[in-house]
């Protein structure tokens, strides 16, 4: 049976993951990745939300991306059948208007800085954000841990500087990587972005089945005020 080898890995926590409601901003060179990740290990109730159509330039890391000229979510849809489809540009206008209730986890896979800092403001209790993926060679380099303990990653720093500038106090997990820029232009490479990905869908797992075992759909990290200031300019 497809989900055979799921199964015998999750155990009976397998049923929880199948009643997940799973939440993905941009399914780009990151997001398409823990897009099929999900879907793969079982979760069926997936909500993708982007605007962009596929662009030649996208082939070197994009789930879907042979379909030059169509509309991503459109692609998408065909190619993970049941998936759910929101074809809109994630700003802050769309942040505000729409309704996160009823998702467990939300996928922050967009570039837009004003955006990703509405969405912390609107769902940091649901939100696991990729940071900056590009210019970067090695996977093994990609970390895990609160928005205010990332490091050495110029993206992640710019986030940290507007959330407080914006007055948030809450906290998420990130996704990041110390890595040096490998050059000074948008080059990526697909064994990163897609490790990204898949490392998205790791912790979006995770979160999933400790939240239905405590039986808390709204567990929120914690940190402590002198964390913000520790992190502050790294």
């Amino acid at each position: 049976m497809r989900f055979d080898r799921c199964r015998i890995l999750f155990g009976n926590d397998f049923e929880k993951l199948q009643k997940a409601k799973i939440l993905i901003l941009g399914v780009g060179g990151v997001g398409s990745f823990a897009l099929d990740c999900l879907y793969r290990s079982g979760i069926s109730d997936i909500t993708i939300v982007d605007f962009d159509r596929y662009d030649v330039t996208n082939q070197n890391r994009q789930i879907g991306s042979e379909h030059i000229g169509e509309v991503k979510v459109e692609v998408l849809g065909k190619l993970y059948p049941g998936i759910k489809t929101i074809n809109a540009k994630v700003d802050n206008k769309w942040v505000e208007n729409f309704d996160f209730s009823p998702y467990d986890v939300v996928i922050d896979a967009i570039d837009d800085i004003k955006a990703k800092i509405a969405l912390a403001h609107k769902c940091a209790h649901k939100l696991i954000a990729s940071m900056g993926s590009a210019r970067k060679c090695d996977p093994t380099k990609i970390e895990t841990a609160s928005i205010w303990k990332t490091h050495g990653d110029p993206f992640a720093r710019k986030i940290r500087y507007e959330l407080k500038k914006s007055g948030f106090k809450g906290d998420f997990l990130a996704i990041f990587s110390p890595e040096s820029p490998k050059c000074t232009t948008k080059g990526s490479f697909v064994g990163v972005t897609g490790s990204f990905g898949l490392a998205i869908c790791a912790k979006t797992i995770e979160r999933v089945l400790n939240e239905k075992r405590s039986g808390n759909s709204h567990t929120t990290l914690q940190r402590r005020e002198s964390d913000t200031q520790d992190t502050t300019g790294s």
